[in-house]
């Protein structure tokens, strides 16, 4: 808890960038979704093709593994860039399914958190925002891309705005109980302290 509370800081600039990124998303809807699918396809393409030079070397450990993992990545690299439309589809249920998981361990670190720190709520809140926007990603996949780019960059500015309250409650924490627990009242939790 106090090396988070120390690095305050990282958790504020989690936020601003996420932030940023909304606004981008919003004013550069098309350009986004397109820049998304072209990164992925290079991404998977490039890594296809070292997986593939390992395997062919024959020096891994897993040479099924990394075979499969090769073609696996080609092909999906090759997919994205030469049908972006079904890899934006993909990528949406990606987004959709990592934003649920993200949300169900902010969640659990809040619960985590609520005896040590003021404002543990931002993170709770954060995890539900990202939770509820994967289930809307996966209940409207078919609303378009655009649409996604849209729900994406709101997402982002929400989730931006909650980091930066998250950040400053621990600024507040680190200030006031320093950089170990030895001042650090037990029981009870920092809200109800003084």
């Amino acid at each position: 808890m106090f090396t988070l509370a120390r690095y305050w800081w990282v958790v504020a600039l989690r936020g601003l960038a996420s932030l940023i990124f909304g606004v981008l998303a919003l004013i550069w809807t098309r350009e986004a979704i397109e820049v998304l699918v072209i990164l992925f396809g290079a991404y998977a393409l490039v890594d296809g093709i070292f997986a593939l030079a390992a395997a062919v070397s024959g020096r891994a450990h897993n040479l099924g593994g990394l075979w499969l993992e090769a073609l696996v990545g080609i092909a999906a690299g090759a997919v994205a860039l030469i049908r972006p439309d079904v890899a934006a589809l993909a990528l949406v249920y990606f987004i959709g399914g990592w934003a649920v998981v993200t949300g169900v361990l902010e969640v659990v670190a809040a619960a985590r958190l609520r005896h040590y720190v003021e404002g543990e709520v931002w993170l709770a809140l954060a995890g539900v925002v990202s939770v509820l926007f994967g289930i809307l990603v996966f209940l409207n996949p078919g609303a378009g891309a655009f649409a996604i780019a849209w729900m994406i960059g709101v997402f982002a500015i929400v989730f931006g705005v909650v980091l930066l309250s998250l950040a400053f409650s621990l600024r507040r924490f680190h200030r006031r109980f320093g950089e170990s627990p030895r001042h650090f009242p037990t029981g009870g939790t920092a809200a109800r302290m003084g």
